[in-house]
C-alpha cells in the first residue's frame, strides 16, 4: 500500500468513527484535518468534494459490514441456521460495531432520508443489498426444507429488518433494558411462524 492509500485510509476510517458520533453531515474537512495533522488542501488532495468523502466513507461502512456480518454469515450452513447467524451477527454489529449511536446504516437512513442526492441514493442501494441478502438466506432455507413453501422471502426480510429497526431504536434512543431480550424474542416467533410444518 502506498503512502497515498494510507493516508487515504486513515481518512475514511476517521471520518466513519466521526460519522458514527456526529452524523455524516457533521463531519467537516476542517476537524478531519485537524485530527489527522493534515492540510485542509492536503485532505482535499484525496477527496475533491465533501461528498466524495461522504460516498467513501459509505463505502467503507459497506465493505466492513459485508466482512463482519454477511462473509461471516456465509460460513454456517445454508438454510435456517445461515438466516440465525445474520440476525446474530446484525445484533452484534448493533452492540460492537465501531458507532456508539449502533448500526451506522440506521443512523444515515435517518439523516437522509429526504436528503436527494448521491449519498441517499448509496444509502438506499446498500440496503437494498441487505434486504436481498436475508431474502435470499430465506429462499435457501425454503429449498432446504426449513421453511415453509408458501413463505414469502420479501415478507420474511421485511420483518426481520424491522426486528433490527427496532433493537436500535429501543436500545439506543429509548434505552430500554430489555430491547435485546424482546428483539430475540420477537425473531424467534419469526422464525416459528416461517418453519415448515412437519
Amino acid at each position: 500500500m502506498s503512502k497515498g492509500e494510507e493516508t487515504r485510509r486513515q481518512i475514511v476510517g476517521t471520518a466513519l468513527r466521526r460519522a458514527g458520533e456526529v452524523g455524516l453531515e457533521g463531519v467537516t474537512v476542517g476537524s478531519l484535518a485537524d485530527e489527522l495533522q493534515l492540510s485542509k488542501s492536503g485532505l482535499f488532495a484525496h477527496f475533491r468534494s465533501k461528498e466524495a468523502l461522504q460516498l467513501a466513507v459509505l463505502e467503507e461502512a459497506e465493505a466492513r459490514f459485508t466482512e463482519q456480518v454477511v462473509r461471516e454469515a456465509l460460513k454456517a450452513p445454508r438454510g435456517e441456521p445461515r438466516v440465525v447467524a445474520l440476525f446474530e451477527l446484525w445484533v452484534r454489529w448493533f452492540q460492537l460495531g465501531d458507532h456508539p449511536r449502533g448500526c451506522i446504516f440506521l443512523s444515515l437512513a435517518a439523516e437522509y432520508d429526504d436528503r436527494p442526492g448521491a449519498v441517499h441514493d448509496g444509502i438506499v442501494a446498500s440496503q437494498k443489498r441487505w434486504l436481498e441478502w436475508i431474502r435470499g438466506a430465506a429462499a435457501r432455507a425454503i429449498e432446504a426444507g426449513h421453511f415453509r413453501a408458501d413463505l414469502d422471502p420479501g415478507q420474511f426480510a421485511f420483518e426481520f429488518t424491522a426486528i433490527g429497526m427496532s433493537l436500535q431504536f429501543q436500545s439506543k434512543l429509548v434505552r430500554d433494558p430489555q430491547a435485546e431480550r424482546r428483539a430475540r424474542e420477537a425473531f424467534s416467533a419469526l422464525l416459528d411462524r416461517s418453519r415448515k410444518v412437519h
